[in-house]
């Protein structure tokens, strides 16, 4: 064989092999890289996603600490001016108490001013007859003078 039949018959067994290749091994090949491409860029397109979640979520949860921080500080001021309610409240109802109490003690006072006066005056009277004895000599009788030893308690 010559020079020109054996280049034309790799030339003829190159294109069968380039033929063959192109119809049987390139379109597998090219479908598996282009899968590859698409699943390269998927994978990007969700961490491209994953990075857009994690931000909108921290923003979501640096706003729910600050309302959750407001809400807190809210209730913190409520129960502040709720207590101090609580003891104005009980402060109120102490001075009410005290004043009640110094009420009664003035009227029960009063009471024992009253008895001790009504006590001391029957004791005068009864000194009074006894001196008016000592005086006279003689007995005064009380059942016969009871209107003028009531009239003298009324005066004393």
């Amino acid at each position: 064989m010559n020079l020109n039949a054996t280049l034309f018959a790799q030339f003829l067994v190159f294109f069968i092999l380039a033929g063959f290749t192109m119809k049987f091994i390139w379109p597998p090949l090219i479908k598996a890289l282009d899968e590859r491409a698409k699943k390269i860029a998927d994978g990007l397109a969700a961490a491209d996603r994953g990075k857009a979640d994690l931000a909108a979520a921290e923003k979501r949860a640096s706003a729910e600490l600050a309302t959750a921080r407001d809400e807190g500080q809210k209730r913190i001021g409520e129960a502040e001016k709720r207590g101090q309610s609580i003891v104005d409240e009980a402060k109120k109802t102490a001075a009410e108490e005290a004043a009640r109490i110094i009420a009664n003690a003035k009227a029960e006072a009063e009471q024992q001013m009253t008895k001790a006066r009504e006590a001391l005056r029957g004791e005068v009277a009864t000194l009074a007859v006894k001196g008016a004895e000592q005086i006279l000599k003689r007995e005064v009788d009380t059942a016969a003078h009871a209107d003028l030893l009531n009239q003298l308690k009324t005066e004393l």
